[in-house]
């Protein structure tokens, strides 16, 4: 698994959990707004950093750590990263998984062989405009989405789904239809763009969206989920 950052200790990126955070390489979509852009494309001459490592400071750190987070560009890229997941698992740490679902297949095993304690998947856009965001060639790429958001949500595994708010692209309804697709007690998270390192460099920033409004929105028209800012 190519590992191109790893953050020692975080306390917002897992939710309840003392851990640490992994970035992996390499991405199929290309989000205007993503703020890893670095980590999209598989450089000439990359620099990564070794697995034997990161496991071993977690190991000479797990009394006081709780969990590793996996996140990226798109974890499940990697073809060895259930062996890594199990790697980690045994040391006795949670492991929390970022993805964008572009992987259902994998992310069913992974839930199966018990080897992930908590997923956090990206929900970019109404299933109808995906692709305005994710920006993908494969329209196959986008449709996994929807057969990954499907398998999390009928799992017992504790999950989020998040939004991040591209002003242009979204439109305030859209927040909505994306809501209805969550059930009674998940939680769906909303975040406000930032635009101090994107993909795209010079994203419009002329039209807005009242983030505040939309979160009172959905909690009136859904009482039954968890909204929140990140």
């Amino acid at each position: 698994m190519l590992i191109s950052g790893f953050q020692k200790l975080t306390l917002l990126d897992f939710p309840g959990k003392i851990a640490s955070m992994v970035f992996t390489q390499g991405c199929l979509f290309r989000c205007p707004y993503c703020h890893n852009p670095e980590l999209l494309g598989w450089p000439e001459k990359p620099v990564y950093i070794p697995e034997d490592e990161v496991l071993a400071y977690l190991l000479k750190n797990r009394d006081m750590l709780e969990g590793l987070v996996i996140t990226g560009g798109e974890p499940t890229l990697h073809k060895d990263l259930g062996d890594f997941m199990r790697k980690v698992k045994s040391l006795g740490l949670s492991v929390k998984l970022d993805t964008n679902g572009a992987r259902p297949e994998m992310v069913r095993g992974f839930i199966e062989d018990g080897i992930v304690d908590y997923i956090a998947m990206d929900l970019k856009h109404v299933w109808g405009k995906y692709n305005t965001i994710g920006r993908t060639k494969k329209d196959e790429d986008w449709q996994n989405c929807k057969k990954t958001f499907d398998i999390i949500q009928t799992s017992k595994i504790p999950h989020e789904f998040r939004t991040t708010i591209l002003p242009g692209f979204h439109e305030e309804e859209n927040f909505y239809e994306m809501a209805s697709y969550l059930t009674p007690g998940e939680t769906y998270f909303l975040q406000d763009i930032s635009y101090k390192k994107t993909l795209e460099k010079n994203l419009p920033r002329d039209k807005h969206l009242d983030l505040p409004k939309i979160i009172s929105g959905i909690t009136s028209r859904f009482p039954g989920l968890v909204v929140d800012v990140r």
